[in-house]
């Protein structure tokens, strides 16, 4: 089912990257496996964007958004780089700092009870979060290192029939970066995961199996 217009309108007005069709698909998997009970993860929170889609799906099924990130900024927003926003650097540290406009977004679009900020570094939370998830959403750093590392912290805890999904997955290198792309064939190759859906480059998993 679509979300609803306000919450589709939130996203839309929110800072971020997303497009519609992808944050469509995002918010229909959310959905689905909202109804497992179980909370809903995204690794990579930004400024909120999609942090609105996951949190109405887990609002609507009574469950709970759980969003990490450090806030700092990923490798192509610093300084110098084709994503970067003065808007929201921290002029008193002079570094990015994307939570103050998270928040606001998330209270604008009336859903902060309804989600978990964690301000972390995605491999240290995964290393100490101790329960299954009927989602994790993958959207953080797009090297190979931070790509592969949030893959080996939160695949394992996605629970059976559970789904990972992966954002910027581009197989043809003049597309896009290719970290999130060898993220997704290791997750198919492991024999774990199967595939469900696509939409651009946002691809939809689903847990059937155990080995990663």
């Amino acid at each position: 089912m679509a979300p609803q217009p306000q919450i589709l309108a939130a996203f839309e007005a929110a800072k971020g990257f997303m497009p519609v069709d992808e944050g469509l698909a995002l918010h229909a998997a959310a959905e689905e496996a909202a109804a497992l009970g179980l909370p809903l993860l995204e690794v990579g929170t930004y400024c909120g964007r999609s942090t609105i889609l996951l949190a109405a799906a887990a609002r609507d099924a009574g469950t709970v958004a759980v969003t990490v990130d450090h806030h700092r900024g990923s490798e192509e927003q610093q300084p110098g780089w084709e994503y970067h926003d003065t808007s929201v650097v921290d002029p008193v540290v002079g570094r990015m700092d994307t939570l103050p406009t998270f928040r606001r977004t998330l209270h604008e679009a009336g859903l902060e009870e309804h989600v978990i900020a964690v301000v972390g570094r995605s491999p240290q939370v995964a290393a100490v979060w101790g329960r299954p998830l009927g989602l994790v959403f993958i959207d953080g750093g797009h090297t190979d290192e931070h790509a592969s590392a949030d893959y080996e912290g939160w695949a394992p805890h996605v629970a059976p029939d559970g789904l990972l999904v992966i954002h910027d997955v581009f197989a043809d290198p003049a597309d896009g970066g290719q970290a999130p792309y060898r993220v997704y064939r290791r997750a198919l190759e492991s024999g774990a995961f199967t595939e469900v859906s696509v939409t651009r480059s946002l691809h939809v998993l689903r847990r059937t199996g155990i080995g990663i």
